[in-house]
């Protein structure tokens, strides 16, 4: 068996944007993007970011709204390598059935039986049943707060269900 997908949202987990917006948290750099024409986007990261996830025993997928932008925008600043994507196409922000996220069957359809791993800070309990019900391998739906990003317990808690996947 492969090793487990990652999928990485950014927004929340690699960009604490609920953190209060006057005080970027320590040991995190400051990126301002023009996704969109307009005001550009503060985005914070954590450079140490990059090199923790790397370290994990997982295929890294990015599974966000940025999709291949994060590759362009994020990813340098982690010192990640360019990095798959779910392409969430037409379904970006379509509203799921009972409660599920938007991303969650694009989730499920990507990792094709492959045990898989989801940093996301909207994940819920529908979320759960609905990776139970259609997902056939091992799954890990983990919560990051979107006040303070990826932090080491969270490291932990992915070493942690990557070290049940057999080899």
């Amino acid at each position: 068996m492969s090793r487990p997908l990652l999928f990485l949202d950014v927004d929340g987990p690699l960009n604490p944007w609920a953190a209060q917006p006057e005080r970027r948290p320590e040991g995190y750099t400051t990126l301002r993007v023009a996704l969109h024409p307009g005001r550009p986007l503060r985005v914070w990261l954590n450079p140490s970011h990059g090199p923790a996830l790397l370290a994990l025993d997982y295929d890294l997928c990015w599974a966000t709204t940025w999709m291949d932008a994060a590759n362009r925008w994020i990813a340098p600043v982690l010192g990640l390598p360019e990095l798959p994507y779910v392409d969430f196409g037409e379904g970006l922000f379509a509203e799921g059935p009972d409660g599920v996220h938007w991303k969650t069957a694009a989730i499920v359809e990507y990792a094709e039986g492959r045990p898989f791993a989801w940093v996301d800070d909207e994940q819920s309990e529908a979320d759960e049943a609905y990776v139970a019900e259609h997902h056939r391998g091992p799954a890990l739906l983990h919560h990051v707060d979107p006040r303070i990003g990826l932090r080491e317990p969270d490291f932990r808690a992915l070493e942690e269900f990557a070290a049940t996947i057999p080899p």
